[in-house]
């Protein structure tokens, strides 16, 4: 079959119901493959079948996070593929499978995606596991996902008929064995039994790598000697200069060395990875979101009367400024109600529509510091009793083994006990695909609160965007490029001038004092005492970062400046 371009992902969201993603990475990725359907690219995606998920969440009375296995029903969404393929795994022989997804864009493209599986009756006990949990296992569980991912994907496509493909694009760096694989083809075509720098160069015209994260646990890495023995080839010592970095094999380099173009997901994160890999040409593109799967049906509704060709041209969103402001105002009204509403029922709550409202999901680990807003809760109390009431929903899972993480949680939900009785704050279990559209399309103020410089993106406030709903931000990330102040939200603190540090010592004191500032002078009072303001703002996030921040203005930058370069 004559496809051009090879998508791998550890983690891909192809529907809120199949449990194939974790977060940020697999959301992006969905957003990804849906923008390619729209736009007719001819594409193909690769990933994990995940049959348990990442895990299902719940929160015990101390605020102390518990999961357990996510199943799904497979045969409800996948059609399973004849073909099988092998992987050499220690020693051992493992049967692969693959089931396919169709994700059918808007005008009836479709790009077909394959979940690797390894639980065949062929294999043993342990290697049936292997594509069971996401980001689960310890470190041998990881390389050995990697192998089914990277090696096996491209095994799998050249046995359902994909040989025309000019670009593999390596979404993070989990699925970098790829490269060896497309090395083993060039050698073979030459009849080499050994690599070239001839066969480096032409896999590296076939492979372009995103990077997603400055933070260092983001980067997979593996022991030598693990390596060696769990791929059986002795050739990764002897091309260590490829393969390894730090006497290791490292995912990132390997996809580094072995790539054609690199980029980071936003204008500063690109500029940061250039600094972490200074001995390679780092591009970036900016991520966005797939405006018709996080737009809340009151915003379709609307953009259907007023902007009807808003999913084939998403840049005619800035068109929502000759929309009536009530209509924008009566959206949003409904989607804060339909938010409201279902907090109420599940969590036995009593918020209101009429109290400013605040939303923060994000996966919770120490960097993206759920609890600053808690870091003065007198001074927050404060607030609430002067200027108006406040509500907050939470969201956001900490990784299975990320202690501080799940520390991080109970700090937030713990805080319920000082507040004041005029601060109401919620934290929502499980929170996922369509936990995630409710609460960026319901809230007020859509509030991110990340250390610089770790946040390489982020794109839930590009999703709150589309809906009417302001950013209150640090300045990292995509807010860096998205933040006028005052026209589409607010920020967090300064722009930070060094790329490696930020410029306070004691930046969680300084940026929770700005956003102590920026609530209690600017964002409150405004949305309290000049609503025709605040409503300006909701009609600016749309227009100008709504319109902007979208998948398919990413997948157009994809196409001109990485696959067809």
């Amino acid at each position: 079959m004559s496809v051009r371009f090879a998508y791998f992902s550890m983690e891909i969201a192809l529907a809120p119901s199949m449990r194939t993603y974790s977060g940020g990475l697999g959301m992006l990725s969905g957003d990804t493959v849906r923008g390619f359907a729209d736009l007719g690219l001819s594409a193909v995606g690769i990933t994990l079948l995940h049959r348990k998920g990442y895990f299902c969440q719940y929160i015990d009375e101390t605020g102390w996070q518990h999961g357990e296995p996510d199943s799904w029903n497979i045969e409800q969404y996948l059609t399973e593929q004849e073909k099988r393929i092998q992987v050499t795994i220690a020693g051992r022989t493992v049967h692969v499978r693959a089931w396919e997804y169709r994700v059918k864009g808007i005008t009836g493209r479709v790009v077909p995606v394959y979940l690797l599986d390894t639980d065949l009756q062929e294999n043993s006990d342990y290697d049936r596991t292997l594509t069971d949990h996401l980001y689960g296992g310890d470190l041998y569980y990881r390389l050995c996902q990697e192998i089914v991912l990277g090696i096996g994907g491209v095994r799998m496509l050249r046995a359902l008929g994909y040989e025309e493909i000019t670009r593999f694009h390596m979404n993070e760096g989990h699925s970098a064995l790829l490269t060896m694989e497309l090395l083993d083809e060039q050698g073979q075509k030459s009849e080499r039994t050994s690599f070239s720098n001839e066969d480096i160069a032409a896999v590296r015209k076939l492979c372009v790598f995103t990077t997603h994260t400055p933070v260092p646990a983001g980067h997979d890495k593996f022991p030598l000697d693990m390596a060696i023995q769990t791929l059986g080839r002795q050739d990764i010592r002897d091309m260590c200069d490829v393969f390894c970095y730090k006497g290791e094999l490292n995912m990132t380099y390997l996809a580094l060395n072995l790539s054609d173009r690199i980029n980071g997901v936003a204008k500063r994160h690109g500029q940061i990875s250039q600094q972490m890999f200074p001995n390679y040409d780092i591009d970036s593109i900016t991520n966005g979101v797939h405006v018709r799967t996080w737009a809340a049906k009151p915003f379709v509704a609307l953009f259907d009367e007023y902007i009807p060709d808003w999913c084939e041209d998403n840049f005619s969103l800035r068109y929502v400024l000759r929309i009536p402001a009530s209509k924008i105002r009566a959206a949003h009204e409904e989607a804060k109600r339909n938010l409201i509403t279902w907090v109420n029922s599940q969590m036995n709550t009593s918020l209101r529509t009429d109290v400013f409202t605040l939303g923060f999901a994000r996966r919770a680990t120490p960097y993206k510091r759920a609890d600053l807003l808690m870091h003065d809760l007198d001074r927050l109390n404060a607030i609430a009793g002067e200027v108006g009431e406040i509500q907050v929903i939470y969201g956001g899972k900490a990784h299975p083994h990320d202690h501080q993480g799940k520390e991080q949680i109970k700090r937030v939900i713990q805080s319920n006990k000082r507040f004041s009785d005029r601060i109401h704050l919620v934290y929502l279990p499980n929170y996922d695909w369509e936990l995630g559209a409710l609460i960026t399309a319901g809230v007020d103020v859509w509030l991110n609160t990340p250390l610089p410089p770790n946040e390489a993106s982020g794109t839930s406030g590009m999703k709150a965007a589309i809906n009417g709903v302001p950013s209150l931000s640090i300045l990292d990330g995509w807010w860096l490029e998205g933040c006028i102040e005052n026209r589409t939200g607010w920020a967090i603190g300064d722009r930070y001038d060094q790329l490696s540090s930020p410029v306070s010592a004691d930046p969680t004191a300084h940026d929770a004092d700005s956003l102590y500032n920026k609530l209690e002078n600017v964002v409150m009072p405004l949305y309290y005492n000049d609503p025709e303001g605040f409503l300006e703002v909701m009609i600016n996030a749309i227009a100008l970062n709504g319109s902007f921040f979208t998948a398919q203005r990413m997948v157009l930058q994809y196409i001109s400046r990485v696959y067809f370069r």
